[in-house]
C-alpha cells in the first residue's frame, strides 16, 4: 500500500534529501530528479492544506495536475505574508511566529511554525551555514539579542540555532531589545570579548545586521581602537539597515570591517534571507571574465533553487539580465515553497548577483492575486 503523503511525512523525505545533499551522496541529475518531485509533491500539499494559497491558485486556475515542473509553481508575493495567514497551520498550532523587519509602524509579515516546521527550519540552516561560514570549536558572538529576547526575528533564531549547534558553551549575544522595540549592542562587552579572543588567539565568528556593524566600527573609531581578529575568524554581514543607523554601500562597509577588525575581505560573508524563508543563500567572490571584476554571487542550498524574473512579464531572464528574485525552498513546509521577493538581482548561472530592494508599489489585498 502507497503511505499517504502528509506535511510530516514530507518533512522526513525532505531531511533525508537534505542529509543526502550535505554528505555528497547525489549526482546532479539525481538531486534535481528529486527537487523535482518534492517539489511537486509539496505543491500538491500546500494547494489543498493552506487556505489562502488554495484562493490564490484558484484565482489562477493551477490546480496539481497542472503543474508538471517546479518552475511553474506559482508564486506567492512576500507581501501576502502582510496580509493573509499564509499557512496551513490551524491557530491551535501555530507555535512560533516570526515577523520580517521593517521601518517603525510598518506592518510585519507574519511566518507562522510549530516544532516541527522550526526542525525543519534548523536541519536547512546549520549545514548550509557550516558549509560557507565554518563553525567548529571557535567563538561565536553575535550583534543581536537572543532569541528569548526577540520571539519573532528569524535571525535570532537563526543564531540562536547556530550557536547551540557548534559553540553552545562559548556564544555570546550582544544584542539588548529596548523598550520600543529598538535593538541596541553593548558595545564595550563586545569590544572586551573581542580583545580576550585576540590575547589567546582564537579565532571568532562575528555574526550581525549590516546596521550593527556600522554601530561597532563607529565605536571603534570614536574611541581610537584598531582590532586585528586572530587568522581563521570571519565575520557574517547579513545585510538591512531599515533606518537604524547610517546606510553604508556593501564595499565601503567591507572596506571598514577590514580597516578596524582587521578582517580581509575574503573573510567578510554576506548572507541573504528573510522571515518568509526557511533556507538562506550565501555568497562567494566570483572572478569575471569581463575586466577581472570581483562579484559577490549568491548561492541557495541544494533543496531551494532561485530564478530571476521579469517584473513585466514574470518569465526567467537571461544570464547576466536583471530582474526581481523568486525563491523555490522545500524547506516551507508549512507555508508556500516559491516566493515573489521584492528584491532585485542579476542572474549569475544558479545563482544571482543582489542589487537592492526594487521601487515598486507594495500591492495590498486582492491585488496579490495577480503576482
Amino acid at each position: 500500500m502507497t503511505e499517504r503523503l502528509t506535511f510530516s511525512t514530507y518533512a522526513a523525505r525532505l531531511r533525508d534529501f537534505i542529509r543526502q545533499n550535505s554528505s555528497g551522496e547525489l549526482t546532479a541529475s539525481n538531486a534535481e530528479e528529486q527537487f523535482q518531485e518534492l517539489a511537486t509533491q509539496l505543491f500538491g500539499l500546500q494547494r489543498e492544506g493552506n487556505p489562502a494559497y488554495r484562493t490564490f491558485c484558484q484565482a489562477r486556475k493551477v490546480t496539481a495536475e497542472s503543474v508538471a515542473d517546479w518552475r511553474s509553481i506559482p508564486a506567492v508575493a512576500t507581501a501576502a505574508f502582510k496580509e493573509f495567514e499564509v499557512t496551513s497551520l490551524p491557530e491551535a498550532e501555530r507555535t512560533r511566529v516570526f515577523h520580517s523587519s521593517g521601518t517603525t509602524g510598518e506592518r510585519p509579515s507574519r511566518h507562522f511554525h510549530n516544532a516541527e516546521s522550526l526542525a525543519i527550519y534548523e536541519a536547512s540552516l546549520l549545514p548550509w551555514f557550516e558549509t560557507h561560514v565554518g563553525a567548529r570549536g571557535l567563538r561565536f558572538i553575535m550583534l543581536t539579542p537572543t532569541a528569548e529576547q526577540a520571539p519573532h526575528s528569524s535571525l535570532a533564531h537563526m543564531f540562536d540555532a547556530v550557536g547551540r549547534k557548534f559553540a553552545a558553551a562559548d556564544t555570546f549575544f550582544m544584542g539588548r531589545v529596548e523598550g520600543d522595540g529598538s535593538w541596541t549592542l553593548d558595545l564595550e562587552r563586545t569590544v572586551e570579548l573581542l580583545r580576550e579572543a585576540i590575547t589567546v588567539k582564537r579565532p571568532v565568528r562575528l555574526l550581525g545586521t549590516a546596521f550593527s556593524f556600522v554601530h561597532l566600527l563607529d565605536y571603534l573609531a570614536e574611541v581610537g581602537e584598531r582590532l586585528h581578529l586572530p587568522i581563521g575568524s570571519r565575520v557574517l554581514e547579513t545585510g538591512g539597515y531599515k533606518g537604524r543607523s547610517r546606510s553604508l554601500p556593501k564595499a565601503e562597509l567591507h572596506s571598514l570591517i577590514t580597516q578596524w577588525l582587521g578582517v580581509a575581505a575574503q573573510n567578510i560573508v554576506c548572507e541573504y534571507g528573510m522571515s518568509e524563508l526557511s533556507s538562506q543563500a550565501y555568497d562567494r567572490e566570483v572572478l569575471s571574465a569581463e575586466r577581472g571584476v570581483q562579484r559577490r554571487v549568491f548561492q541557495f542550498p541544494p533543496w531551494a533553487r532561485v530564478q530571476v524574473v521579469s517584473p513585466e512579464t514574470g518569465r526567467e531572464v537571461g544570464e547576466g539580465e536583471t530582474g526581481l528574485i523568486r525563491v523555490f525552498d522545500l524547506a516551507n513546509v508549512r507555508s508556500v515553497m516559491a516566493i515573489q521577493t521584492e528584491d532585485l538581482g542579476i542572474r549569475r548561472g544558479s545563482g544571482f548577483e543582489l542589487i537592492g530592494r526594487a521601487t515598486l508599489a507594495e500591492p495590498r489585498g486582492c491585488s496579490l492575486m495577480s503576482v
